[in-house]
């Protein structure tokens, strides 16, 4: 049971979240808050796998609740869900530590998939926010950016670059196990190790280094 705690300061949405997801046979809402810090007191209390956290709330900010929560021993995974795409809190959301963001007009079977996927440790982005990424990468010239991509790519191992290029086609982890004949942990270690060699915080990033060095 995937256990969710949602944290908006608008109670018509964490309504409509809550009758969205608790229908759902493998995900339980655990509690609601109003505000950033109450959410972060909650997920203290009540250790959720996933929190749900919208962005302009009173007091505390969704931005700061999630650097919060990431500093702690065994942190929750966090979804920012909002109704903004703006670049800035796009890429301030994914530097807080936040492991998907979504709009809040995301149809809701993509939401319920995000939780999962999140709860499975594979960081989810919608495609707007992919596009947002691209379009900041992209504002380097094409041959830096290559040069670039290629240098962080040299630092990987054979079977690293593997799994970074199998990352970059938007293969999940089961997929690339599957495909490279690895244990999923297997694949999942060699993810984490991706993430500190290439110094990104999540897949999207793999995703375009691997594209930016002409291996996607």
């Amino acid at each position: 049971m995937i256990r969710v705690l949602i944290v908006d300061d608008d109670p018509l949405v964490r309504s409509a979240l809550g009758l969205m997801i608790g229908g759902q046979g493998d995900i339980e809402i655990i509690g609601e808050a109003a505000d950033g810090a109450a959410g972060v007191r909650s997920a203290r209390r009540q250790r959720p796998d996933v929190v749900l956290m919208d962005i302009r709330m009173p007091t505390l900010n969704g931005l700061e609740a999630t650097r919060q929560l990431r500093d702690e021993n065994d942190p929750p995974h966090v979804i920012v869900l909002t109704t903004f795409d703006a670049d800035d809190y796009v890429l301030e959301a994914i530097a807080a530590g936040a492991d998907g963001f979504i709009l809040k007009d995301t149809p809701p079977a993509e939401i319920v998939a995000a939780i999962r996927k999140v709860a499975a440790g594979e960081p989810m982005l919608s495609p707007s926010v992919t596009a947002t990424l691209i379009r900041q990468v992209r504002s380097e010239s094409p041959d830096r950016r290559s040069t670039h991509a290629q240098v962080r790519l040299d630092k990987l191992t054979e079977r690293e670059r593997e799994v970074a290029v199998a990352v970059g086609r938007g293969l999940s982890n089961a997929d690339i196990a599957r495909e490279l004949y690895l244990s999923v942990p297997t694949v999942k270690a060699h993810v984490s190790r991706l993430f500190d060699k290439l110094e990104v915080s999540n897949r999207v990033q793999i995703a375009i280094c691997v594209h930016d060095a002409g291996l996607g």
